[in-house]
């Protein structure tokens, strides 16, 4: 293990503080290299070991412009560039890392992953000037909300002002529509000053189609393996030393660099590496030392749809280490059972007892057999902590995806969204908000870009248009280059106009208050938890630990129902939320209480479509 990637990032051009600025390049095949910045002399770059070029460059300065010339003849872009003010095909800018390391409240000191609760937005569209200052102002409301993490879609540099980030072709760059590198530190500052952790999306299993120079330098990409976007990162290949590095220095440098809590990591299934040490092993091993050096809480959470348990599993139990995976089969269980959709993976799910399951053990295929997959899937949870898996009842994948972005809000009642809130507080898993659902935004978020190459533009639309045929046969979706398809995905912050976001503003605040407050609301040992099916359209969700007993009640059903429980007989149980009282839009008077007792038994009584959440302290 490279110890010394630990310390600081050594591609690209780093200023340093008592030697000349030096440049260095991974470029294996070229036979010259050499840097032009803007209005000085050319330097060219000697060749060192296992194919990469460096050289002192005594004369540039934090803001030159520069290229790199390949055998005396192309210019490009540094592949290791970390800023790209004139766009993806124009000069890289030369950043001051030092600077950016600066920027950083010294008195932070992370959040452990069982305590998130993460908010999931999208740079662009948060605010309507869509940029990190204005994010940062929004700031005062995230902490009222209570949530302590954001979760930032990808800022690396894209083509254009418009895209939900997975087009990056400059990994290290931040996207200069957005501020820039500057500006993200100075929002994770602010940040970190107000408590909140920052989690960056990052994508190490392909880039972009438009601007993406790292093919010009080496073998940055394998023809070994194939992927939804082409020809796999080159992970296990001939030259593979040198892409890894790149990538690990990537993610280095923003833990380290821009003090970001935690990376999440795109689609870990499409990373393609057979060697020996899976790359997201030696990604985890060079994270948990990082920590071990600063005395940081840096982690790794992975969106994986393999539902392995390998990709989580500590490295000491052969696992890749990640600290926790997105789980898309609690989301799928509660959308299908709440909408009634079965079309594509929805398939597999539209039973309760799916999301029982879920709600037990993350997954829902966990060595069964998946009709939509045609085959037995998945592996065992059994074991594993509930902070090893995120889950949520709509994130930018599960709306955007759509064909027109709707979301939950548009699909189902004020006190059905709420229900599915509640469930996921209650959960044993770490909860995660997509922007504006707690407030039912209702604006949607649609799938955006901005490239300048025209037929790349025309083929993105007609994948949507293939994408979709057999939805909605009479309508096509919304032009995706179309900058009206960008505003309207912005959000309408109307809550202070509607009474009803009004209240399910504030339910959500209550719902993260008792998540913060309340033991048997937050990850741990799964042992004692337990929830069950009742009848046909009705949860129960049980959870002990030591004297202390939490019963949860979930009516999925559209009329009252009447519950008892032997669980609190002789008992007095404390309510702990009502999603039905008035207080939260529902027609239920503050003072009735969901319950009364008969006989010494505790009866349960819930509106239509409703939770009740009680704790019992013996």
């Amino acid at each position: 293990m490279n110890t010394s990637l630990l310390e600081k990032r050594s591609l690209g051009i780093n200023f340093h503080d008592n030697a000349s600025p030096t440049l260095k390049v991974w470029a294996p095949h070229a036979r010259s290299l050499a840097l032009e910045v803007d209005g000085k002399d050319e330097i060219p770059l000697i060749k060192m070991q296992y194919g990469f070029w460096q050289a002192h460059c005594p004369e540039i300065k934090p803001g030159d412009r520069y290229k790199l010339k390949i055998n005396n003849k192309e210019l490009f872009p540094d592949p290791a560039s970390l800023s790209q003010p004139g766009g993806v095909h124009d000069s890289s800018e030369a950043i001051d890392l030092n600077i950016i390391r600066n920027i950083r409240d010294q008195n932070w000191n992370g959040i452990s992953t069982r305590d998130l609760i993460i908010y999931e937005l999208h740079v662009g569209t948060f605010t309507p000037d869509g940029t990190f200052k204005a994010l940062k102002n929004k700031l005062p409301y995230l902490k009222e909300l209570g949530i302590n993490a954001i979760k930032i879609m990808p800022v690396a540099a894209f083509p254009g002002n418009r895209n939900w980030g997975y087009d990056g072709v400059f990994p290290f760059a931040v996207q200069a529509s957005y501020g820039g590198a500057h500006e993200l530190a100075k929002l994770v500052k602010s940040c970190h000053e107000k408590g909140i952790a920052v989690i960056l999306d990052v994508v190490y299993n392909h880039l972009g189609p438009e601007g993406n120079y790292l093919h010009a330098f080496g073998p940055y990409f394998t023809g070994k393996y194939q992927t939804p976007w082409g020809k796999a990162i080159n992970f296990d290949d001939a030259w593979s030393d040198g892409v890894r590095q790149y990538f690990l220095e990537n993610a280095l440098m923003w833990l380290r660099d821009f003090h970001i809590d935690g990376l999440r990591l795109d689609a870990v299934h499409a990373i393609k590496d057979f060697g020996p040490k899976h790359f997201l092993r030696e990604l985890s091993e060079n994270v948990q030392l990082l920590n071990q050096k600063t005395g940081s809480q840096h982690f790794l959470i992975g969106e994986c749809d393999l539902n392995d348990i390998r990709f989580i599993n500590p490295l000491n139990k052969d696992g890749y280490g990640l600290n926790a995976q997105w789980c898309d089969e609690w989301h799928h269980a509660m959308h299908a059972y709440l909408t009634g959709e079965n079309n594509g993976y929805y398939v597999d799910f539209g039973n309760l007892q799916h999301l029982v399951k879920s709600l037990n053990h993350a997954y829902v295929y966990d060595g069964t057999y998946s009709n939509h997959r045609k085959k037995v899937f998945g592996t065992s949870t059994v074991g594993l902590p509930g902070e090893k898996f995120v889950i949520f009842t709509q994130n930018h994948d599960q709306v955007g995806n759509r064909m027109l972005g709707d979301r939950l809000s548009t699909l189902v009642d004020l006190e059905t969204l709420k229900l599915a809130a509640g469930a996921m507080f209650v959960s044993p898993f770490i909860p995660m908000l997509f922007m504006g659902e707690e407030y039912a935004e209702d604006n949607p978020f649609l799938y955006f870009i901005s490239h300048g190459d025209k037929h790349l533009v025309e083929q993105v639309r007609k994948g949507r248009k293939r994408e979709f045929r057999d939805f909605m046969k009479d309508a096509n979706p919304p032009d995706p280059f179309a900058e009206s398809t960008f505003n309207q995905s912005k959000l309408k912050w109307d809550f202070d106009r509607s009474e009803h976001k009004k209240k399910m503003l504030a339910f959500y605040q209550k719902c993260i208050r008792l998540r913060k407050t309340e033991k048997l609301m937050q990850p741990g040992n799964r042992d004692h938890l337990l929830a069950r099916e009742s009848d046909k359209e009705t949860i129960i969700l049980t959870r002990k630990e030591d004297k202390d007993l939490l019963v949860v009640v979930m009516n999925f059903s559209e009329k009252k129902i009447q519950k008892d429980f032997s669980e609190l007989e002789n008992s007095r149980p404390e309510l702990l939320l009502y999603s039905a009282h008035k207080d939260w839009g529902g027609n239920i008077s503050n003072d009735t209480m969901p319950f009364h007792l008969n006989d010494k038994k505790f009866v349960a009584n819930l509106a239509e479509r409703s939770i009740a959440i009680f704790k019992v302290s013996k």
